[in-house]
């Protein structure tokens, strides 16, 4: 691309990212201030703004109260997980699990465990508006069914967005559902049977283990990167074979690791299941919680054989009580729409037409970028507080999207004891045995970064740390 396409504070801002890259900026070091900067430059003050607010959104930089700007620090990485075992395993539900969904439906305040945003992050009122303008327009919607496919404008829009990937999928590739579990449900219906072996990250999101749980279907762990996401090595030496039916993966930003897969990775993963017929089924519901400067790529812009089963949904990103999600399957499109019909005929042609007006006025855009940015900030400042506050030897990731963080703490902790000493005192996050269908990960945990953080829950996330400190002795 050329120098004078990119924006000068995108330039500006990729001459400092170098020189941190090179050493020449350490981290832990101060940089030189913002008026400084400007006369070295000969750029406008707000350039310069914009050039240092992209670089703490890159994780770059950190601003101090009273004291300018300097190289954040790198934190202890952690290592890729190891399978607990080789072979494939039966999913049992973690009998923890039911007592933690118990109390993030009951929870409030100093609560680090659900994976979303924080409700007061979403445009209620513009959306509530919206309801009411649609009700008296059309108040037959109350009153009929929708067709079992989903609302053709809002298939629409959707497909329009996907363009940005370099794909050509149009609006009857698309099929709404019920949010993105119900899209992952329908994934599994159409490409398994009971008994099947699905390949699966590890850790991996307990939702997931559930979903195999419900169908009866085995899975097997496959070692993952905390940075790049499921190994390819090893699934490639999996799926040798013939005996995996199928593959479940989180490309951007996966919960609970944060792990973003490489483009090259991404690429190779589906020409080589493809090659091999074995369907992936792809889960994009982080993948416009960015934190750089555009969106990654999933799987299914990969995909030229329509092997990809890609899911997503606007849950997680503006619309959580709408509940609307979407699928597009490829060339199991038709046995999806046969599966969508027999376990819920249809989305609600409602909430449908709420979802596709706030996406075809702009609203939906507008709304995510500043949720962006206000979750990459969220993530940053969780991420000092616990290196702040947390046993020495913690060890944390680094997400470059999404808003988790996944802990591993010292030796001798167990994220369950502390998961029952925390709820004692009102604060809440997510115990690591629940990401694995052994109960690994016995001290890790993972935090939501999606709450703002107040007084109160600055003060139960170091609460939290001294917990641990307790437990370590």
């Amino acid at each position: 691309m050329k120098t004078d396409t990119i924006p000068l504070y995108e330039q500006v801002a990729d001459e400092i990212a170098s020189t941190i890259a090179n050493g020449t900026l350490k981290p832990g070091e101060k940089l030189p201030s913002l008026r400084t900067m400007k006369q070295r430059r000969q750029v406008s003050m707000t350039t310069v703004q914009e050039a240092f607010g992209m670089l703490e959104d890159r994780g770059l930089i950190e601003a101090r109260p009273q004291s300018g700007y300097f190289v954040r620090r790198r934190l202890p990485r952690l290592p890729a997980a190891s399978c607990p075992s080789p072979e494939p395993q039966p999913v049992v539900t973690n009998p923890l699990l039911w007592r933690y969904l118990r109390y993030v439906a009951e929870s409030a305040g100093n609560s680090f465990a659900c994976a979303t945003p924080s409700a007061e992050l979403f445009p209620d009122r513009a959306l509530n508006s919206m309801m009411t303008h649609t009700l008296r327009r059309q108040p037959h919607l109350i009153t009929e069914y929708g067709r079992s496919d989903g609302l053709p404008e809002l298939r629409r829009q959707i497909a329009r967005r996907t363009l940005d990937w370099g794909q050509t999928l149009s609006a009857d590739d698309i099929l709404i559902t019920n949010g993105c579990v119900e899209a992952l449900n329908l994934s599994l219906l159409a490409v398994t049977q009971p008994g099947d072996v699905v390949a699966i990250e590890s850790p991996c999101y307990f939702g997931v283990l559930q979903l195999l749980e419900t169908r009866g279907l085995k899975g097997l762990e496959i070692p993952t990167d905390p940075v790049t996401g499921m190994s390819v090595e090893a699934l490639d030496v999996a799926t040798r074979y013939g005996g995996v039916k199928a593959v479940i993966v989180v490309s951007n930003f996966s919960n609970p690791l944060g792990a973003l897969i490489p483009e090259a990775n991404k690429r190779r993963m589906v020409q080589m299941l493809a090659e091999r017929g074995v369907p992936l089924i792809e889960d994009d519901v982080y993948g416009e919680f960015y934190f750089g400067r555009e969106r990654p790529l999933p799987c299914k812009a990969f995909d030229t054989t329509g092997n990809v089963l890609y899911n997503a949904s606007f849950t997680k990103q503006a619309l959580p009580g709408l509940r609307i999600g979407w699928m597009a399957g490829g060339r199991y499109h038709a046995e999806l729409q046969m599966q969508k019909f027999g376990m819920s005929f249809c989305t609600p042609s409602l909430l449908q037409v709420v979802a596709a007006e706030f996406l075809a006025a702009g609203g939906f855009d507008r709304h995510i970028r500043q949720l962006r940015r206000t979750l990459c900030r969220q993530v940053h400042e969780m991420l000092a507080l616990v290196t702040e506050a947390f046993p020495a030897g913690t060890r944390i990731t680094e997400p470059q999207g999404g808003f988790l963080l996944w802990l591993e703490l010292p030796e001798g902790a167990d994220s369950q004891s502390l998961f029952d000493a925390a709820l004692r005192e009102g604060i809440g996050f997510t115990p690591g045995q629940l990401f694995s269908p052994r109960g690994e990960f016995s001290r890790c945990m993972r935090l939501s970064c999606g709450v703002p953080l107040t007084p109160a829950r600055v003060a139960a996330l170091k609460r939290l740390g001294e917990l641990a400190h307790v437990q370590l002795g």
